[in-house]
């Protein structure tokens, strides 16, 4: 799904603690659920927010509506992005806490999934879990369509090569 289609996206950033420090995992989700972008970073601010949004961007196309949550730095990256025209000027970019619901619903798998965990050792070993995590989730949701990479006769690690190829 193109995310020129999709009306609006909608942000929030549900925190993991790697070797006792917090980072942040940046998500985005379209108004169906879908997952557009996850993005883990040690840091929270303009550029990082940035960085994510030109990657989503990328990957989906400019939408029509974006919905942040208040943290001023998600406002900023995105007025820059508005300012270097790679976002439309008459973009609506707004923080609205109840349209965020659907986003915190979304990344509950994640927390699901770490919070036992009580954190990581290790920054690029957290980010192969939760790629491993989205990805599971992403398949759940129908984001992916398997039906063409296995038959009933493929053993299951075929059938994950086929995934993380596509």
């Amino acid at each position: 799904m193109l995310l020129n289609a999709i009306p609006s996206i909608r942000q929030r950033y549900p925190y993991i603690r790697i070797k006792g420090q917090w980072s942040y995992l940046y998500r985005a989700v379209d108004r169906e659920g879908q997952t557009v972008d996850f993005f883990l970073r040690e840091y929270r601010d303009s550029a990082v927010a940035k960085s994510f949004f030109a990657r989503a961007i990328k990957k989906r196309g400019i939408p029509q509506k974006i919905t942040l949550d208040g943290y001023a730095a998600s406002h900023q990256a995105a007025a820059k992005l508005q300012d270097e025209s790679r976002l439309p000027a008459a973009l609506v970019v707004r923080t609205n806490r109840y349209l965020n619901n659907l986003i915190e619903q979304d990344h509950r798998h994640v927390k699901q999934r770490v919070r036992p965990m009580l954190g990581f050792k290790r920054f690029d070993s957290a980010g192969v879990t939760i790629f491993g995590i989205e990805l599971v989730h992403q398949i759940k949701k129908g984001q992916f369509d398997v039906s063409e990479l296995y038959s009933s006769t493929t053993p299951s690690p075929q059938v994950w090569e086929a995934v993380l190829a596509a």
